[in-house]
Order: structure tokens, then C-alpha cells, then sequence
């Protein structure tokens, strides 16, 4: 048997390995789902289940911005119109530059005086950031300090959400006896090949940290949380110690979830394609330029593990489509067979994660080449420089490798 035998057989026994995972999965592949008219209680002041008078939870939603002037208005605009009965809305203006702040407050001054709009919204500006801490972590932070509510809503100033989005959510977290719900959205994008580049993306994050293992109760290592969408219990955010257990992680949200599981809290991640959705990035330029900043954190700013998932990348994702094209015999029939797993993979992933994936798949070698450029650009980048800028502000490598460190994620 020879090396492109071997190749081929190990690729297949991959492929295969992850179809059984995923098939196994579906049952943790859950989607919020929407209230029916009879069950909107807390519209009316009474349960649906035994017709006595409730109030609703105070939900606080915790917005950080930062040089977002395109889209804080109207992802504040949404909040304003949610159905649910009892929210406050914390809008931090993290030391913008442009007209953040300034539309903020406006906003603020056109809500009170608006007839329908009993929502407060409050609004807070940051000067300046203190040591050991990332940008956005401290404005989550600072917006909790200012809430009452006993549901906490972590969101992202450029979320479009439906009308019903915080009644259904706060239902499902009860429902589900949940201490955090968070959501993946409908991705907004433009054009086939960014499109294309970002469920690749997403696809390839899916396989390597399997996230509807946090609907899994009888487990506590593995999390999730979305920027989107994290909507956690107070109680809950205190017992995993706030954002400032995860001070210094660029990828916060991810490490709520994590924080979450460990803390042996109970966790729902569904899709949420049909109640927020986001613009991640407008162009695939933007989206190169946004994950070389901080791809290198997902691998714990470790070189060897890049390097091993570049390695992967390559062998288990680009390398099946050239066999399958450029060799014969055995080795051309296990890449093949490969390739039909990969893409089954594919399919049941990006369906269930984003609602939708197509015809883009068939371009997967091109984003895979793109993904293993963007990894080694970013490794560079952090290695060059010492560190990270994030958000205008410079981050040295030691003391995020410190943070790691201290939170056991090394």
C-alpha cells in the first residue's frame, strides 16, 4: 500500500468519523422557536399555562459600541420595538472616535419623547480603558454594572432583530430550564465569493470546536456563546465571575459559553436564522483583514497548533479535491468518497447552523487555500508586532499568553 493509499484511507476514515458525529449530533441542533399567538403571555400580563398574573423578568440588554455609526441605530431601533414587555437597554459608547456617541445620545433624547416607546435607554461613554482588559469586555462589563435585570442580553451593535426575538428567547431559556441561551444568526453577505469564504469558515470552526456540544447536559468542558446573541441569568454571570474572568480573550463570547459549561450551568446554543441576522463583514477583503487580528487566539497563540491546523487544512480539506482530480486506482476512489463525505458534512452543518448553503460548496478548495493564508498571515502579524491591536488599542503577546495561561485554556 502506498503513501496516497494511506492518505486517501486516512482522509476517508475522517470524513467518515465526522458524518457519524454529526448525524449523532442532530438531536443537540435546535432552532428558537416562535411564540404562537395564544402563547404570548407576558403580552397580556398572564401565563399561558395557568392564566394567572405574571410580570415579566426585567431583561437588561448590554450593548457595546466602538466607532459602529453605520448600524447603532438601527440595531438600537430593533430593541426598541421588541414585543417583550420589560427590557432596559445599556448602550456603552466604548471611546468612539466618529459619531457614535453623539447618535446615541440623540437617540436616546428621540426615544423618550416618543409616544409608544416606554423602553429606557440609557447610555454610557468611555473615556478610557484600564490595563488588562480588552476594549469590548470592559464596556459588557461596565453596561452590567448599571443593570437590574435578571436576564443579562449581550449583543453586538450591528444585530437586526425581529420584533419577537427577546420574548421567544427569554421563553425558550425558561422552557428549557436554561442559565444561557445564545444564537447563531442569518449572515447577511454579499456576493458568491464572500459568501462562499464565510460558510467555509464557519463550517471549518463547526468541525473544530462541535458547538451544539453545549446542548449536551451530561458534559462541562465544552461551550458556546455567539456576540450576537448571549442571554444569561444574572445569577449565572456572577457564578462564572463576570467578563472579568475573560478580561484579555478577544473571542469573549465564545469563552462565555465555555465559562458557562465549566461552572456545570446548563446551556442552550439554536439557530436563530429566523429571528436576528448580522453583516458580519461587506466584503471578503474586510473579512481577510478582520481575522488576521485575531485567528491566532483561537490557537492559543501557540505556533505549533497553527501550524498543525494549517497542516490539517491542507491535508483533510484541499488535498481529497486534488487526489480525487490528479490521481487513479484506490487512492482517486478514497479521495472521492472523501470528498462526497465532506460535502454531506457540509450540507447538514451549514443548514443547521445558518438555515441555508448551496452550490458555494463546490468552490471549498478556494477558501480553503484563503483560510490557510489568512492563519499564517495572522501568526505573522502577532509574532511581528509583539502582540495584537484590537480596536484601535495594542494588546502585547505576553500578557494575552498570561491570560490563557491563567484561565486553563492552554
Amino acid at each position: 500500500m502506498g503513501v496516497m493509499d494511506i492518505w486517501a484511507l486516512a482522509a476517508l476514515a475522517y470524513w467518515l468519523f465526522m458524518l457519524w458525529d454529526t448525524l449523532r449530533a442532530r438531536q443537540w441542533m435546535l432552532k428558537l422557536p416562535r411564540s404562537e399567538p395564544e402563547q404570548a403571555g407576558w403580552r397580556t400580563g398572564r401565563t399561558p399555562q395557568d392564566g394567572k398574573e405574571s410580570e415579566a423578568p426585567l431583561v437588561s440588554i448590554i450593548i457595546a459600541a466602538k466607532e459602529e455609526e453605520s448600524s447603532i441605530v438601527e440595531t438600537v431601533k430593533h430593541l426598541l420595538g421588541q414585543t417583550y414587555p420589560r427590557i432596559e437597554i445599556i448602550a456603552v459608547n466604548d471611546r468612539s472616535q466618529d459619531t457614535t456617541g453623539r447618535k446615541l445620545d440623540e437617540l436616546r433624547r428621540w426615544s423618550e419623547g416618543r409616544a409608544g416607546i416606554a423602553v429606557p435607554l440609557r447610555v454610557i461613554h468611555i473615556t478610557s480603558l484600564p490595563s488588562g482588559w480588552l476594549g469590548k469586555n470592559h464596556a459588557l462589563y461596565q453596561g452590567y454594572l448599571q443593570a437590574r435585570g435578571k436576564y443579562l442580553l449581550f449583543t453586538d451593535a450591528d444585530v437586526q432583530f425581529e420584533p419577537g426575538t427577546v420574548e421567544d428567547a427569554v421563553r425558550f431559556l425558561q422552557e428549557q430550564q436554561a442559565d444561557h441561551v445564545t444564537l447563531a444568526p442569518r449572515m447577511l453577505v454579499r456576493g458568491l465569493w464572500l459568501r462562499t469564504f464565510v460558510q467555509f469558515f464557519f463550517f471549518t470552526l463547526s468541525l473544530f470546536i462541535r458547538p451544539w456540544r453545549g446542548n449536551d447536559d451530561f458534559q462541562h468542558r465544552h461551550g458556546m456563546g455567539i456576540g450576537a446573541f448571549n442571554l444569561i441569568t444574572r445569577q449565572a454571570y456572577e457564578r462564572i465571575g463576570t467578563h472579568q474572568a475573560i478580561a484579555l480573550r478577544p473571542d469573549d463570547d465564545l469563552q462565555l459559553g465555555r465559562k458557562v459549561k465549566e461552572a456545570r450551568l446548563r446551556q442552550r446554543l439554536a439557530s436563530g436564522t429566523e429571528h436576528i441576522a448580522v453583516e458580519w463583514y461587506t466584503s471578503l477583503g474586510e473579512a481577510i483583514r478582520g481575522l488576521e487580528k485575531n485567528l491566532f487566539s483561537g490557537f492559543g497563540y501557540r505556533l505549533s497548533f497553527a501550524a498543525l491546523g494549517v497542516l490539517g487544512q491542507l491535508a483533510l480539506f484541499l488535498f481529497p479535491w486534488a487526489g480525487m482530480l490528479l490521481l487513479s486506482g484506490p487512492a482517486a476512489w478514497g479521495f472521492t468518497l472523501s470528498v462526497a463525505l465532506m460535502l454531506a458534512v457540509y450540507f447538514l452543518l451549514i443548514r443547521s447552523i445558518t438555515g441555508e448553503g448551496g452550490f458555494e460548496a463546490l468552490l471549498m478548495p478556494l477558501s480553503v487555500v484563503l483560510l490557510c493564508y489568512i492563519v499564517t498571515r495572522s501568526v505573522w502579524l502577532t509574532l511581528k508586532q509583539g502582540g495584537i491591536y484590537w480596536r484601535g488599542t495594542f494588546y502585547s503577546l505576553k500578557e494575552l499568553r498570561r491570560m490563557k495561561a491563567r484561565d486553563g485554556f492552554d
